[in-house]
């Protein structure tokens, strides 16, 4: 038989065999492991074949048995079928949650959703710019005073000039003038006719002169530069006159001038449209 060389897989050394010793084991001279010798070489080839080590063959073999067994395993798949289930069964409880327990807590926390379109909100009302004093129209004299004007209510009150925005005769008989709408008064003027009803002075014209020993008590108010609300109170040495107008739907209009003898020379002069309260009825005691 035919000598071949082949060549240890683990140090390179070539081994010399014959075809009777292919597949046998052989020890390397070299690196003494047990090389198992690889089939003959075709007739003529020029190439060096290489052996196998013994133990390679069986790790090679343990391969191959395990792939074969391996597929019948069926632990891998049972994983992914329990994930799958356990993933279905999340998704079916968030949908419970969202479609049944969820809406009702919606419904009951929050207001329905409507479709409309909310109208948009009007401005707020600009408040009226009052016109500016003038020393012309400041007159103790009522001979002066003809015709009352139809306009607002406007002039001047220590030294700031004065446009009225609200009016109201109080049960306790005071007429009130004033700047803004709610809250105290903190400009306007406060003019007493001590517990006069509205329908005593309806359609009635009063004239206050300077030499008057006893009138009316009239209150001027408003801020200092520190915002502090002053007053400053007359019960004489003024001039007025007020024309009431017929008291209606709760509603007392008048017109008024007010001249004051005070350095700044505070007066007002125009027209109002009082709002007046009704006393509440007595109970009759029992």
């Amino acid at each position: 038989m035919s000598e071949f060389k082949f060549a240890c897989p683990v140090c390179g050394q070539h081994m010399m065999c014959d075809e009777s010793q292919a597949g046998s084991a052989m020890d390397c001279p070299t690196c003494f492991q047990k090389i198992v010798a690889p089939q003959a070489p075709a007739p003529g080839s020029k190439f060096i074949l290489t052996g196998t080590k013994l133990t390679d063959k069986k790790i090679t073999a343990q391969v191959q048995d395990s792939s074969i067994i391996q597929p019948k395993k069926s632990f891998p798949g049972v994983l992914v079928v329990v994930l799958i289930l356990g993933f279905m069964a999340a998704v079916a409880g968030v949908i419970y949650w969202t479609t049944i327990i969820h809406p009702r807590k919606v419904a009951h926390d929050t207001p329905p959703q409507t479709n409309a379109v909310e109208a948009p909100k009007p401005a707020p009302k600009p408040a009226p710019v009052a016109p500016p004093a003038s020393d012309a129209d400041w007159a103790l004299n009522l001979d002066a005073v003809t015709n009352l004007p139809d306009a607002p209510v406007s002039g001047r009150i220590h030294t700031n000039n004065f446009i009225i925005e609200r009016a109201y005769f109080s049960t306790n008989g005071t007429l009130t003038l004033r700047s803004g709408t709610h809250g105290p008064v903190e400009f306007g003027v406060l003019i007493s006719f001590t517990g006069a009803q509205a329908e005593s002075l309806s359609g009635q014209t009063l004239n206050v002169t300077t030499n008057a020993d006893k009138a009316a008590k009239v209150s001027l108010r408003w801020k200092d530069d520190t915002g502090t609300v002053q007053k400053n109170n007359f019960d004489n040495g003024y001039a007025m006159r007020l024309e009431f107008g017929a008291l209606s739907n709760n509603r007392l209009p008048g017109k008024i001038y007010l001249c004051l003898p005070d350095d700044e020379k505070s007066y007002l002069m125009g027209s109002f449209n009082a709002n007046a309260s009704k006393p509440k009825p007595k109970v009759p005691k029992q």
